[in-house]
Formats: C-alpha cells, sequence, structure tokens
C-alpha cells in the first residue's frame, strides 16, 4: 500500500508539475508588452497589449491628448529611459509635449502634465538621462531642448539652436554624450556634443556629415553594438551606413542601398526606419509604395544586403520593433489601421498577420516591456 501510496502522490506531482509547465509554456513570465500608437487627426494614443507568443493584440484604452485646439499632421511620443513616461508631441495648437504616466502592471496611460514647446516638432526624445527632452522642428528648421521637471512634466524650452533646415529627427546615443540630427533640407547628419548635467548641445569640431544631394535624410538608428549609424533618405529613397566614432560623435560613410522595390516608378517618399534588438536586421518604410523594405545587417561590417520589400499599409510613416524583435508593427495614415508582421529569425523575412483599425492618422509607435 505504502509503494502504490507513494506513486499516486507522485503521479500528482507531476500532473501540477505538467500544469505549472504549461501555464508558463502559454503567457509570457515576468514583462508584459505594451504598444502606444499616437493617431494625429483623432488626437488620441492607443493602447495595446502584445502576446508575446502568437503577436495578437488587444486594444486595452483610448487616451485622448487634452488641451488641443487643433491637431497636427502627425504625434512624435518618447518613452523616458525608466519606462514610467510617454511624451507626446502635438504639431497642432496648441504646440505642447503631453506627459502620460505609464501604469506598471496595466500599461495604461494617466495625464500628468503639458508643457510648450519652441515649434512643430517632427521628432522628440528623452535624453539617456530622463532629464531632458530633445526636438527636432522640420517647418521651424530648428534644434531644441526642453528641461523636464519632477514628475514628467516637459519645462519651457531652455535652448533653440536656429537655421537647420528641415530638422527631422533626433537622439542621443548610448553613451549620452552626442545627439544626432538629420536636416532633410541640406543633406547633412549633424554632430552634437551633449552635455548630460546642463542639457546643452554644442556642434562638434566636424559638425556634419552628408549624404548625397538631394537625399533628404530623415530618419536614423543607431546599431546596438555602438559602432555604426544608419540613416534613411526620404527623397532618394536609400539607406545609408556611417562607421560612427563613439569617441567623437563623428560619422564615416561607408554603404548606399535602396529601400525601394525593385520595380519602383515615381518620386520616393521614405519615412521611418528601425533595427532589431539584436542588431541582425534593418527594415525602412516607403510612403508611395506603401511598403516595407528590409535588410540583413552583415555581423562584421555592419553592411546591408536587401531581403525584399513587402506591402504595408497605406502611406507608412511610423512602425516599431517589439523588444524581443520577433514582431513588427506599422500603422498607415491614410488606411488609419495596423498591421503586424512576424520577423523570422533566421532570414528576417517578413510574415504578415493581423490587421487593427486605429484612429485617424495613426503615424507613431512606441513599444515596451513592463515592468
Amino acid at each position: 500500500m505504502r509503494g502504490a501510496h507513494r506513486v499516486a502522490i507522485w503521479a500528482r506531482m507531476a500532473v501540477v508539475a505538467a500544469l505549472v509547465v504549461g501555464a508558463l509554456m502559454a503567457s509570457p513570465v515576468g514583462a508584459a508588452t505594451f504598444v502606444y500608437v499616437g493617431n494625429a487627426e483623432s488626437n488620441e494614443v492607443y493602447v495595446l497589449q502584445l502576446n508575446q507568443q502568437n503577436g495578437d493584440l488587444t486594444v486595452l484604452d483610448k487616451t485622448a491628448i487634452p488641451g488641443i485646439e487643433k491637431p497636427g499632421i502627425s504625434t512624435p511620443m518618447s518613452v523616458s529611459p525608466d519606462r514610467r513616461v510617454l511624451y507626446v508631441g502635438t504639431r497642432g495648437e496648441p504646440k505642447v509635449a503631453a506627459g502620460f504616466a505609464i501604469d506598471p502592471s496595466t500599461g495604461k496611460l494617466q495625464y500628468i502634465a503639458s508643457g510648450p514647446l519652441a515649434d512643430s516638432l517632427a521628432y522628440i526624445a528623452v535624453d539617456r538621462t530622463g532629464r531632458f527632452l530633445l526636438g527636432a522642428s522640420y517647418p521651424g528648421h530648428r534644434v531644441t531642448v526642453n528641461p523636464i521637471g519632477a514628475p514628467g512634466k516637459v519645462l519651457p524650452p531652455q535652448q533653440v539652436l536656429e537655421n537647420y533646415p528641415n530638422a527631422h529627427s533626433i537622439f542621443a546615443d548610448a553613451s549620452n554624450r552626442f545627439v544626432l540630427v538629420p536636416t532633410l533640407g541640406n543633406d547633412r547628419i549633424n554632430q552634437f556634443a551633449f552635455d548630460a548635467t546642463t542639457g546643452k548641445l554644442t556642434p562638434t569640431a566636424s559638425p556634419a556629415a552628408e549624404t548625397r544631394p538631394k537625399a533628404g535624410p530623415r530618419h536614423f538608428v543607431y546599431h546596438p553594438g555602438g559602432k555604426l549609424v544608419y540613416v534613411i533618405g526620404e527623397l532618394d529613397g536609400a539607406v545609408y551606413v556611417f562607421d560612427y566614432d563613439a569617441a567623437t560623435g563623428d560619422l564615416k560613410q561607408k554603404q548606399i542601398v535602396s529601400a525601394l522595390p525593385t520595380d519602383f516608378q515615381g518620386k520616393p517618399s521614405a519615412a521611418d526606419l528601425h533595427i532589431t534588438p539584436n542588431g541582425k536586421f534593418l527594415y525602412g518604410s516607403e510612403r508611395t509604395t506603401s511598403t516595407l523594405a528590409g535588410f540583413q545587417v552583415d555581423a562584421g561590417k555592419g553592411t546591408l544586403t536587401a531581403i525584399g520589400s513587402v506591402p504595408t499599409e497605406k502611406q507608412p510613416r511610423g512602425f516599431g520593433i517589439d523588444p524581443s524583435g520577433r514582431y513588427l508593427l506599422a500603422v498607415g495614415q491614410l488606411s488609419h489601421g495596423l498591421s503586424s508582421y512576424s520577423i523570422d529569425q533566421s532570414s528576417g523575412k517578413l510574415t504578415k498577420l493581423k490587421e487593427y483599425p486605429m484612429g485617424k492618422n495613426p503615424n507613431w509607435v512606441e513599444i515596451i516591456d513592463l515592468p
């Protein structure tokens, strides 16, 4: 009887263990993945949760941006380094950056406050300390810095740099010592030293790198390894590969590759650019053809080999890649929807999963893991 009793106990334990393992495999352990989509014309941010097991998305909430009298053409967004605050810029009236507290358990947003911006900003980015909001103004030809007060309130601008034609994006490098700003109007990627104590930007000794004439450098990404930068040209539909000197903030061009479909005809209008967290694959969006271009990244040199283009939402101004590097989410300004894709971990090829309705003019995507 004792032997039979032990067998019964072990059998029950095995069943319990199997149930626990099954539960762990069916749902993510620890972190949950949340997605924020900025919708300019409907003046709201969609909050969604991404299922890491199958890529499904669930809309959790829709949060309005308070105090906006006239919506703008886009809603640039940036998440604080500690993932506690989402900042949303408005390009309508008034021109402000709204701070939203991120609930660490649900991912939902709670409005904190808004602060004034110096101009209509096409791009905003929080520095690595979380104390400053960096901005690039396309219509104002400006580069700006706003201090951030507690808890997450954007204060009036403390620095406004003039004569940066059609500045289109801005971001600090991993060391937070240097900041890059592509200016579409003069085909340059401007290089700044950044004082993280004061928030002051100063042009470096060699203040800019250049693309081809009429390339229109727009968005860029740093390679996770810290030694490369990729820039997409809006007007020529090409991706520029630069070696990056993290000690000086200087760029040196090494490759140009097309992000246009092979049968492309017309006027290019490339937009956004993102790289997978492991640095293996790079993707860019092109609005004339409404496609996503993929590239394999050489592990040694960082140069690109085209994977090919796939159709996506109409006029894909923005997209994002989740922190696991397994899913890509693209939104369409004219389709008012989102398409999700799985990323093949060997080839980088995109496979479309599902389509989801969004608000009016979705144009920006931020994806984070919490807690």
